[in-house]
């Protein structure tokens, strides 16, 4: 399974904002594959996964938006209950921390997959141990 660029916003918790962004981005062909947002103490953070992260980055400071971006683990889990659950139960086994996690579309695919940040330093180990539990599924 691949990493992924993900980018972290921080956005007013106002009525209106996360509409605008995402507006911004499909208006310049931005393809948005995974999103999560929460707020708290009026702000929300917004976490996301696009088709084009170098769009996706122009789009985010032409709206004067301060971004992060980061390194994550995504997976294709088969549509089938537990599969989560293994997935997760592997990381944890291998002690590595889920921080987050949420799941996004694979339009190529039409079917879901989850996004998991962990660790920076705990990414490319997560990827090969998301990778043999997807394996172990198959079979």
């Amino acid at each position: 399974m691949p990493t992924t660029k993900e980018f972290t916003v921080q956005l007013e918790d106002q009525p209106g904002t996360i509409g605008k962004l995402c507006r911004a981005l499909g208006d310049r062909g931005v393809n948005l594959l995974a999103f999560q947002a929460s707020s708290s103490e009026r702000r929300t953070e917004a976490r996301l996964v696009a088709d084009n992260p170098t769009i996706t980055k122009s789009v985010l400071e032409s709206q004067g938006l301060a971004c992060t971006e980061s390194e994550v683990a995504q997976v294709k889990l088969p549509n089938r209950p537990g599969e989560l659950g293994r997935a997760a139960s592997r990381l944890g086994e291998a002690n590595i921390n889920i921080n987050y996690a949420y799941s996004g579309a694979d339009p190529s695919a039409n079917s879901s997959f989850v996004i998991f940040g962990v660790g920076i330093t705990e990414v490319a180990r997560a990827v090969a141990i998301l990778d043999q539990t997807v394996a172990a599924a198959r079979t």
